[in-house]
């Protein structure tokens, strides 16, 4: 029998990152992934959760909440015909492949090498947000042939190693080779489907100490973070959709930036021991 007492305060944190992360996704058009590893983090390291693969459960539960948010925003774009199916089609194997090789190799690192890479990452992604210019780019068109053939497993694969979804390096990609914004965000939806399932089924198989892992976790996936998180995105993501029409988003998202930075930061901090 699980300790009634660690369960109201999972829940309550947990109510509490789902609302946020919600919020977020549906004001400044982030994933969810960016906002949620860092904090099932401090969450479950607060809860006594410390052990050598924290970040593996932090990883794989934030990608399996991105199965169900993904869907249901590339199903929401597609009815206004804005998913660019082209794209999704030609990209899908080399995501996949990249999503697969990335749970192999995540599952053999120390939580502290992923909370390392997720702070690097992290930080080039808030300075991005922060600095980028919607004019800059790479290039007329998606690439193809060999350039397609290295992007999109590398995708795949470094969204799998932060826990993330198709937005925070697909939408940039996208833009800087002249795809429309609201078209580059509504077809990154389907990359995070495409990142999460085969990446989600790995994880389901990867053995966690049990003294080491929340209640209720399957592998590496905790079955209360999910389920408690998918809920609250989808009942806040709507508000934070009308916010985002009731001011301008650009500000806030340079606020973001600077937040994103700070919790990369002080994830880089704790992984080299300061």
């Amino acid at each position: 029998m699980q300790d009634p007492v660690l369960l109201m305060q999972m829940f309550a944190l947990l109510l509490v990152i789902g609302a946020f992360a919600g919020v977020l996704a549906g004001l400044l058009g982030v994933g969810g992934g960016i906002v949620l590893v860092p904090a099932f983090f401090y969450a479950f390291q607060t809860l006594g959760y410390d052990g050598p693969q924290l970040m593996q459960m932090c990883l794989a539960t934030s990608l399996a909440t991105i199965i169900v948010t993904s869907v249901r925003s590339v199903l929401s774009h597609n009815k206004k015909g804005a998913v660019d199916w082209d794209i999704l089609r030609s990209w899908a194997p080399g995501i996949a492949a990249g999503a697969v090789l990335g749970v192999l190799v995540a599952a053999s690192l120390r939580s502290s090498t992923l909370q390392a890479l997720f702070g690097v990452l992290g930080i080039v992604i808030g300075l991005y947000m922060g600095f980028g210019r919607s004019e800059w780019r790479l290039g007329d068109a998606m690439p193809k042939g060999v350039r397609l053939a290295l992007y999109s497993p590398f995708m795949g694969f470094m969204s799998v190693l932060m826990g993330i979804g198709g937005g925070s390096f697909g939408v940039p990609l996208m833009s800087l080779y002249n795809v429309p914004i609201h078209r580059a965000v509504a077809t990154a939806a389907g990359f995070g489907m495409l990142i999460a399932v085969p990446s989600v089924f790995g994880f389901l198989f990867l053995e966690i100490d049990a003294g080491m892992r929340p209640p209720y976790t399957i592998g590496a996936v905790n079955l209360v973070a999910f389920a408690i998180v998918v809920a609250m995105t989808l009942m806040t993501a709507p508000l934070g959709v009308k916010l985002a029409h009731a001011m301008d988003p650009k500000p806030l998202k340079r606020v973001f930036a600077v937040f994103l930075t700070l919790v990369a930061l002080n994830m880089l901090r704790k992984a080299v021991g300061w």
